[in-house]
């Protein structure tokens, strides 16, 4: 597909009701508004390898162990 993203979205809406349309709206000014929050990939780079290996596979065994597991008991 290469209609580009903006006119896609032009196109969308013009099929759209009005009030979704507003609503379209309103959601991109909300994430125009949004602050990225967060540390940069790049800057964490210098913990890389500082996990002892011991420690990574306990995590792993107890990722493996206990998570997408539910317990339809627990509530």
């Amino acid at each position: 597909m290469n209609i580009p993203i903006i006119d896609e979205v032009v196109e969308q809406l013009k099929v759209m009701p009005q009030h979704l349309q507003w609503q379209v709206l309103e959601f991109v000014r909300s994430l125009i508004k949004t602050e990225v929050r967060g540390t940069p990939g790049h800057q964490l780079l210098r913990f890389a390898g500082s996990i002892p290996s011991d420690d990574l596979q306990v995590m792993r065994k107890a990722i493996e162990q206990d998570c997408e597991r539910v317990d339809v008991d627990e509530w």
